[in-house]
């Protein structure tokens, strides 16, 4: 299956109807992702978890990116975007449906198994549309373009946190001596009707995804000129171009700090200003509502600002938010995260464009590596994870504050494209 060549007039409104349908994408792969905070404080009352393991719910997560960006990237090369995109779309059903089994079990190796195969498709979806989208048009407008389908990524995670939240959280919290006073029977049918809440909205979820990837199929997708090239084969050839190279390091500490930000969201909410997880779950919908308005807001002023500047500037104030976040605390320590996630919200699209700038042939190849530095997700929260069992979820988010600190210093020095070093095929 190789995407559709078309004559001019046909081309030009093929390509509109594909763009929007890979923006779809972005709302998609943001909505499971960003259900990640939601279902840590959900499966650690159902499966009765500390905070080292409810780490690795995110770790399940994310670490699929790196196992299966290669993958996703032959695919693509092989038969095309549209097939790698379907590809995914499968896959990912497949995990949610999974999630039904899984919470009636209550088994925690089969939520992380089910996590794993969801997020294994998502990694199809982006290591296809990200590039698709950058190269659909004009090279110039490639990172406002990004940054445009981005902003319904945070459309998806401000759906995940502010609505299906309230299906999934039931709000019900006892204490450990609570607990300890339940009989067998009352504990076991309370820890299992917490893990049947997830059970309908990932049924949806598949059901959802099943319905893209039929469209999908039906839908024609015409060549782009990046397609023609040699396109993806395994070599770390790329590794040469500095601007690519810390660029794949910059990404994946912002993806370890975005995860860490939301995913112990409404754990620091309550260790730090006392608030109660209902209440959590609203701010968690206007943390990632702040997300999505950041990415609209990145967008225009992208057409003033240069990318690397705003990068910087962004980048710089996330370091200082988190500072007051993880020194002070409180109500406006949660304020201030609010406001991280205003800032970091251009980070992902931004760093993305800019580190496959000038790569020609070699962008498949680079996304792919870019794609598999999102394992910063699964790796990073471990460190939060840790810090906050051993000291307090406050201290923990110094972990993100060190990572912004690597974007910060990537826009500084390395974001510009420059003369390459040689390395060795593969």
């Amino acid at each position: 299956m190789k995407n559709e060549t078309l004559s001019p007039p046909t081309r030009n409104s093929a390509l509109k109807l594909t763009f929007v349908l890979v923006v779809s994408l972005f709302f998609l792969w943001a909505l499971t992702g960003n259900l990640i905070p939601v279902l840590i404080p959900h499966l650690r009352k159902a499966c009765q978890l500390n905070d080292f393991q409810s780490a690795f719910i995110d770790s399940a997560y994310w670490v699929s990116y790196f196992f299966f960006a290669l993958p996703a990237a032959w695919v693509m090369r092989k038969w095309s975007y549209k097939t790698g995109i379907i590809t995914g779309l499968l896959i990912a059903a497949a995990g949610a449906v999974l999630f039904f089994p899984a919470a009636e079990l209550r088994s925690f190796g089969l939520f992380l198994f089910a996590l794993f195969l969801v997020a294994a498709g998502m990694t199809f979806l982006e290591t296809a549309a990200n590039p698709y989208i950058t190269v659909i048009g004009p090279k110039e407008t490639s990172v406002q373009r990004l940054n445009f389908a981005q902003a319904f990524n945070g459309l998806g995670a401000f759906v995940a946190a502010f609505f299906l939240s309230k299906v999934i959280l039931s709000g019900k919290e006892y204490s450990e001596a609570q607990l300890s006073a339940m009989s067998p029977e009352t504990l076991n049918s309370y820890l299992l009707s917490e893990a049947r809440s997830v059970q309908v909205p990932y049924l949806v979820i598949a059901g959802t995804l099943l319905v893209v990837a039929l469209i999908f199929r039906l839908a024609h997708f015409p060549k782009v000129q990046e397609e023609h090239g040699s396109g993806f084969s395994l070599n770390l050839r790329v590794f040469r171009h500095t601007h690519f190279r810390w660029g794949v390091i910059a990404q994946f500490a912002y993806v370890g700090a975005q995860v860490c930000i939301s995913s112990f969201f409404i754990r620091y909410a309550g260790f730090s200003a006392g608030m109660p997880e209902t209440e959590a779950t609203t701010f968690l919908g206007m943390l990632l509502l702040c997300f999505m308005l950041g990415r609209y807001a990145g967008t225009l002023l992208m057409r003033k600002i240069a990318p690397r500047l705003l990068l910087m500037i962004y980048s710089g104030a996330c370091v200082l938010l988190l500072a007051y976040c993880v020194l002070h605390g409180g109500m406006m320590g949660v304020y201030f995260l609010l406001a991280v996630e205003f800032f970091m919200s251009i980070m992902f699209p931004t760093i993305f464009s800019m580190a496959i700038k000038d790569l020609g042939n070699e962008t498949k190849t680079a996304s792919a590596f870019l794609v598999m530095s999102i394992v910063g997700g699964a790796l990073v929260p471990l460190g939060l994870g840790a810090t906050a069992y051993y000291y307090d979820v406050q201290l923990a988010y110094a972990v993100p504050l060190v990572c912004f600190a690597v974007v910060l210093y990537y826009a500084w020095r390395h974001s510009l494209p420059a003369p390459v070093k040689e390395l060795p095929s593969l």
